[in-house]
């Protein structure tokens, strides 16, 4: 009787357990737990991953590293040396044969629907993981349990979540699975370099998704990242957010990161009479920034011509066209709008002007063979040429560059 009792109470405690788990949480209360851990786990992504072992962007306290390999041990099985390898290469070969997820290579729907399999795939690269995996955890933990039973973590996840949440635990734990592959595998690695915005004229084809890097950690600024990727901040407007930035800075100031680099800025002072090597020195290294400015002058210069070419009955279409790729540099414009491009610089001295004198502005730190003197020289004469042109956007670009400083 006793024993039949006790079988009895067995089966109904773990019909409750299956049924409402250890919490007995609500559906809203596991719905609210699972972003939470799902947020985390892009946190440490972003922060420890990507900014800080990819990039080494900053330095983490060893309670805050070990953290972080623990959660994605047990929230994904990523191997920290196979990721930063992965990434690694993808900025070294980036939208060229060897990248391994461009959707410039494989298309769009590939690397959105199968980036997982793709990093699964290059994982096995031994190639990529001897050049670009150094650096990366080697201790005896790494070694005896997070590389050599990557898969223990995640099986030993979904123990939990059923334990936590009865049944619906499974679910949580599918969640928990799918999280990274969709936001940063798909979204990430896919949509970041198809479709969205650019602050900058990277040579990628890398975009930022939205100016709010929240959802994915910051990732969102997908394009400040690829002109900056030494930078632990991927925010640089004052519009965009990337909370990964912030949790950096929380964790900064109670002494559980430190900050190697950040986006450069570009200061402007008095106007020189004439630009020297130190000028010369602020535009190179705020180059991407320069040029952001330029394409900002070259569409309100476009917005104002193509107002008097639609007075002269030109198509609109052609200038709609024109419109959206006149400021973007020739290898960006698609080949599809380049003839449309080309017929209304052709059509304005203004844009034409102003198209030439950008690419003369970029050969300044293209070049390979001129001095520092030579470059300072032809920075003089850019100048001397932006204000004799009668463009008066020119001419006011020319003395915000002989205002820059270091």
């Amino acid at each position: 009787m006793i024993a039949s009792d006790f079988l009895v109470a067995a089966r109904d405690g773990l019909v409750n357990l299956l049924s409402d788990g250890l919490t007995g949480a609500s559906w809203w209360q596991i719905v609210l737990v699972t972003l939470v851990m799902t947020h985390i786990t892009i946190a440490s992504v972003t922060i420890f991953l990507h900014r800080n072992q990819a990039h080494r962007s900053l330095d983490l306290h060893p309670i805050a590293s070990h953290f972080f390999r623990f959660w994605l041990w047990m929230t994904t099985g990523m191997v920290t040396k196979q990721w930063t390898a992965i990434h690694r290469k993808h900025h070294a070969k980036c939208e060229q044969a060897e990248d391994p997820h461009s959707p410039q290579i494989y298309g769009i729907k590939k690397v959105f629907w199968e980036g997982a399999e793709l990093y699964r795939a290059e994982s096995k690269n031994e190639e990529t993981m001897a050049r670009y995996g150094h650096g990366t955890p080697d201790d005896w933990i790494e070694r005896n349990l997070y590389s050599r039973y990557s898969a223990l973590g995640v099986s030993l996840m979904v123990i939990i979540d059923v334990l936590l949440f009865g049944a619906a635990g499974l679910a949580v734990w599918a969640v928990q699975m799918a999280w990274i592959p969709l936001w940063a595998a798909g979204v990430v690695n896919g949509i970041g370099h198809y479709w969205g915005y650019r602050n900058f004229e990277a040579s990628d084809a890398s975009t930022n998704l939205v100016p709010w890097g929240i959802i994915i950690g910051g990732e969102e600024l997908h394009n400040n990242h690829h002109t900056y990727p030494t930078s632990a901040k991927f925010s640089v407007k004052p519009y965009e957010f990337d909370i990964g930035w912030v949790y950096i800075s929380a964790m900064k100031a109670v002494g559980l990161a430190s900050v190697k680099k950040t986006p450069p800025q570009l200061m402007l002072g008095e106007v020189k009479p004439v630009a020297d090597e130190k000028t010369l020195e602020a535009i190179i290294a705020n180059r991407y920034e320069v040029m952001a400015r330029y394409a900002r002058e070259m569409r309100a210069a476009a917005a104002t011509e193509l107002q008097t070419l639609k007075a002269k009955h030109s198509d609109a279409k052609v200038l709609e066209t024109a419109r959206r790729w006149l400021h973007r540099d020739d290898d960006k414009v698609p080949a599809e709008a380049r003839a449309q491009v080309e017929q209304v610089r052709a059509a304005s001295p203004v844009l034409t002007k102003m198209h030439a004198m950008r690419e003369e502005l970029r050969a300044l730190w293209s070049s390979t063979t001129s001095s520092r003197e030579q470059l300072a020289a032809d920075l003089q004469a850019w100048c001397r040429k932006a204000e004799d042109s009668g463009i008066e956007a020119l001419r006011q670009f020319s003395f915000k560059l002989r205002a820059a400083h270091v």
